[in-house]
Order: C-alpha cells, then structure tokens, then sequence
C-alpha cells in the first residue's frame, strides 16, 4: 500500500487519541458509555480520536458512531495472522476492515499470553496494509523491531501498564527520538502507559510525542473526554 493511502485518516499535524478497551464492554455496555461519552465529548481539529474496542462490540460501536454523528474514527485490538479461511475463531483483517479503520497490532499483552513472534507480527501488518485497516504498532523500548511498513509506533513500557506508574516524559522522548531514528518511515509516537487526564499534557508536550493509547482510563467516558481536552 502507497504512503498517501495509508495515511487516508490521519495527518502529521493531528495529535492520535487512542482508547484500547481491551477484553471490557458488552455491545450494550459499549453504546452506554458512547452515550455518555458523547455528552462531554468536543471534536478538536488537532486530534484524531480513535475508539477499539472488542470483536463483539465492533459492530455496534461502529454503527453507533456512524448513526450518531461522532467524530471519532474505529480501531479493532488485533487480526488474525491468516487471510479469509479455515482458521475457526480468528477474525481477519478483511473482517475486520469492515467496521474498522485502525488495528492495534503487537500489544506486550499479546506478546506475553499469546508468544506472538515479530515474524508474525509482521503478518498482521502486511494483512492489515492489504485491506486498508492502518496499524498501530506496539513496542516495549527502543530495540523492539519495527516493521518497514509502520507509521505509527505506540511506546507501553511494560511496567507502566495498568500499574498507576507512567514513565518519565523525559524518557518517553528519548525512546521516540531513537525509535524515529532506526526507523524513519515512522511518522507518529505515541505513549501508552497509565495515562490520564491529569498527566497526558506532559507527554504532549514533548516533541516527539504524538498521541497516547490509553487502556484502563479509556473505560470511565468521562475521563477519556478529560482526556482528549487537554490535547
């Protein structure tokens, strides 16, 4: 896929708002909180919001979002390595591309509970590439590999998630500088790790910090609008 088609969502200027719900929210759940969400919600020009929920949700999030008027874009949370076939329980990339314009694809959860290898990573990113869905690629530091084809990397120091323990803005900056370095198709770094609203702003603030993908704060609609306010 061209770089201008994977870059069809987002813009180098705009700063990437990313709520990873992980395995939380029936689909009546997820139209509760949208519904709340939307009450405090504000679309900002500089920020693309990007909502994953679960496979089960995907659906009605999607047409949620879509019937309502909400200006947030769909990420799903993973694709299955496999094209469209005999792979029970998997949901492709092609599926998922029906409801979903993102993908988060390496989450250090995924590594750890499921062994997924950077080959097979690699997969999912060419699989993800091949229908449109854009990925959102997570490493743990600076060595992890980075496929050829990414342009948005999301930095989650294992230890600062869901631990209340963010890393340093300092050191998030230095991670993007040399992850931007060894990799320079990559237009956009994001953190990931215990952000909230009271401490997104200062990794904002760093220059090579483009955004946040935001786990257990993203759950609560209010905070998350918190959130996206200080963008």
């Amino acid at each position: 896929m061209r770089s201008e088609e994977v870059s069809q969502f987002y813009h180098m200027g705009q700063v990437l708002i990313v709520a990873n719900w992980k395995s939380n929210k029936t689909s009546v759940e997820a139209k509760a909180y949208l519904s709340d969400f939307t009450k405090n919600y504000e679309a900002k020009g500089n920020a693309e919001v990007i909502i994953c929920p679960s496979f089960t949700s995907l659906q009605a999030v999607s047409e949620f979002v879509l019937s309502n008027g909400i200006d947030v874009k769909i990420g799903a949370q993973n694709i299955s390595p496999f094209t469209d076939g005999a792979y029970t329980g998997e949901i492709s990339a092609k599926q998922a591309s029906e409801f979903a314009s993102y993908v988060i694809i390496g989450h250090s959860e995924r590594r750890e509970n499921f062994g997924e290898s950077d080959e097979l990573l690699s997969r999912k990113v060419e699989l993800a590439l091949s229908t449109g869905l854009v990925p959102i690629f997570c490493i743990q530091n600076e060595n992890t590999f980075v496929p050829e084809s990414v342009k948005i990397v999301a930095y989650e120091p294992i230890e600062a998630i869901g631990t209340g323990n963010p890393d340093t803005p300092e050191d998030t900056q230095k991670v993007a500088t040399q992850v931007k370095s060894k990799n320079p198709q990559v237009e956009h770094v994001l953190y990931g790790g215990s952000v909230t609203s009271e401490n997104v702003r200062v990794f904002l603030d760093k220059p090579d910090i483009a955004g946040v993908l935001v786990g257990g704060a993203s759950l609560d609609p209010i905070e998350f609008s918190s959130i996206i306010k200080q963008c």
